[in-house]
């Protein structure tokens, strides 16, 4: 990571919990995990995209320091094993995030809205849980260059998966996402993403299983 990067991280984590000596410590930690070698996909340039995605949809958050917050313990921990890798997640903001002066009513949002990402299913009106799931989603609509390579960083992340089994689990989850009503909540994040995340998702099905050309 560049220092400039660095340094905007670092501003980026201030502005949400100030300058204390356990909010930069907290701030440490969490670019250090984010930057752990065995990530591919789930990286510092996973978080800094969906704290773009955040910004651009914010306005629709009802607490939209609580949203940035559970960005960035979002995947905090990540050890490929899904359901598990978010609980202890919220597990980590809920022991840290009360050292940095953060309200207890915040850190219980925060942690239900990283639970949220496992599953990516908001409740009718939960304003949050929809911000943070379309930036964490957000993703799917890149261009083709950008969607190609982080449809190749999420096999490199289950590289352990045999080829078989893991085109076998991706085409569940992308006819699972396909078949959604709608991939987004937020009307901002349909109009902007709805139809280019579709088209990439259905893109890479066919390749999986072998309907391409």
């Amino acid at each position: 990571m560049g220092r400039t990067a660095e340094m905007g991280d670092a501003v980026e984590w201030d502005a949400l919990v100030g300058e204390s000596a356990a909010g930069r410590a907290l701030g440490a930690e969490l670019v250090a995990r984010w930057a752990e070698p065995h990530r591919r996909y789930h990286t510092l340039g996973h978080l800094r995209a969906v704290l773009g995605g955040v910004a651009e949809l914010e306005r629709h958050a009802a607490d939209p320091v609580a949203v940035r917050l559970a960005a960035w313990f979002h995947d905090a921990v990540y050890d490929g094993r899904p359901g598990w890798d978010e609980e202890r997640s919220a597990q980590l903001a809920q022991a840290r995030l009360p050292r940095c002066g953060v309200p207890a009513g915040r850190v219980a949002e925060v942690a239900r809205l990283v639970r949220l990402t496992a599953s990516h299913d908001p409740e009718p009106g939960d304003a949050d849980g929809e911000v943070l799931c379309d930036a964490d989603l957000s993703v799917l609509a890149g261009d083709a260059e950008a969607y190609g390579a982080y449809a190749r960083a999420v096999r490199e992340e289950y590289r352990h998966v045999p080829g078989e089994l893991f085109r076998e689990g991706r085409a569940a989850v992308l006819r699972r996402l396909l078949a959604a009503p709608a991939l987004y909540r937020t009307p901002a994040a349909r109009e902007r993403w709805e139809e280019a995340a579709r088209r990439n998702l259905a893109a890479e099905l066919a390749a999986l299983t072998g309907a391409a050309g």
